[in-house]
């Protein structure tokens, strides 16, 4: 059997081939060589390997290698693409590592290929016959961008009711809470003329100013209504963050658009809270002689919360000798979770690094985790 190279060359590797996903097409690449050096490696280890391209994205597939049979286990999962980089504002090549002032930079190292290799390395001694349940590693694609490696696991693909650890950059504290996203755009359409006389048109600007005004009472409902003190920010969040509508001061703005973004809390629903700007919205258009149209920017990402009791949430706690927190960033933990497992996140990196200039990992956090990774091995899979 031959075995994967030395951790620090399978984190060179991984760093070495671009993976960057992005909603520009400008900035899109696929992720198929990161894909293939974990499946080989896997495979040298004795891990059932698939690669499962896509639906829709030919150059992306997901990984999915198990060690042992059967039910349970523990699942280590990470997603193997990364952010677009800054161009001129790196000090190091974001393709190489690169170790200096006790750190790996490079694209990744934070968020989060360095995690991938360490969760491979956690398995280099470990043969098949010592499990009494299944060690199950994947590595998604396309999760910077929309999510569609998770949304494209199915449950039949890893084995049923075990425990889930993803490795996103959390500075080794477990997370068990985080919140969700949602981002939608608004479109009023109503009547250009000419400024001089109000009926010669009908404005989409000022309709939007009224929508605007109920997304700020809605606003100061939801942070009424839920508050969650886990969280640093404890209420949901709601921005507006682009409006245009109009060409020239001297005609009656025609079309008006708006994009905001919505980050609930555990326990809201995505698809309420659409329903419910899209009801209002509607309303005032109607109110006002417009039409309005709705655009997702993205699919979402529900909320996550595992339950503070859950195997997984206690060992975490246990091995790291910390308590559970809650963030406002995402993860895939809700699509592991929705498919019948216990998911905690707990990775190495530091949120504060990753989709930054000079982002990197620092070299004092490898042996802890490798620790952290046997331990739940070890407890999850082998006792």
């Amino acid at each position: 059997m031959n075995s994967p190279p030395p951790l620090m060359e399978m984190i060179k590797a991984l760093i070495a081939a671009p993976s960057i996903s992005s909603v520009s097409p400008r900035f899109d690449m696929g992720n198929l060589e990161v894909s293939h050096l974990l499946a080989a490696w896997l495979e040298d280890l004795g891990f059932r390997t698939q690669v499962i391209p896509l639906i829709g994205h030919r150059d992306k597939a997901n990984v999915i290698a198990t060690l042992g049979s059967g039910d349970g286990g523990l699942v280590l999962s990470g997603h193997s693409d990364t952010v677009p980089y800054d161009e001129g504002r790196w000090r190091f090549d974001p393709f190489k590592t690169t170790v200096s002032e006790g750190r790996i930079y490079g694209l990744g190292t934070s968020d989060m290929k360095a995690f991938l290799a360490l969760a491979v390395e956690s398995a280099r001694e470990i043969r098949a016959g010592s499990l009494k349940r299944p060690l199950t590693i994947v590595a998604t694609a396309d999760e910077e961008s929309g999510m569609d490696g998770a949304l494209q696991l199915t449950p039949g693909q890893i084995p049923a009711r075990g425990q889930c650890l993803i490795g996103e950059p959390t500075g080794l504290v477990p997370v068990r809470q985080h919140k969700g996203i949602l981002m939608e755009s608004i479109q009023l359409q109503g009547r250009s003329g000419h400024s001089s006389d109000p009926r010669y048109g009908n404005s989409a600007l000022e309709g939007m100013v009224r929508v605007m005004d109920w997304l700020m009472d809605y606003r100061r409902q939801l942070g009424e209504q839920y508050c969650n003190t886990a969280f640093d920010v404890p209420v949901p969040t709601l921005n507006l963050g682009y409006i245009h509508g109009g060409d020239n001061p001297n005609r009656i703005c025609g079309a008006c658009e708006l994009h905001l973004d919505l980050r609930p809390l555990p326990g809201m629903e995505i698809e309420l809270l659409r329903e419910t700007i899209s009801e209002n919205t509607r309303e005032i258009a109607e109110s006002r002689g417009l039409d309005a149209t709705f655009e997702s920017l993205f699919a979402g990402v529900p909320a996550m919360e595992t339950p503070a009791g859950a195997e997984i949430v206690r060992l975490a706690e246990a091995v790291t000798g910390t308590p559970s927190a809650a963030v406002a960033f995402c993860t895939e933990g809700p699509y592991f979770n929705r498919m019948g497992m216990q998911t905690v996140v707990l990775g190495p990196g530091d949120i504060a690094q990753a989709h930054q200039p000079d982002e990197f990992l620092s070299l004092d956090r490898i042996e802890p985790t490798l620790g952290i990774l046997e331990r739940l091995i070890r407890r999850l899979c082998m006792e």
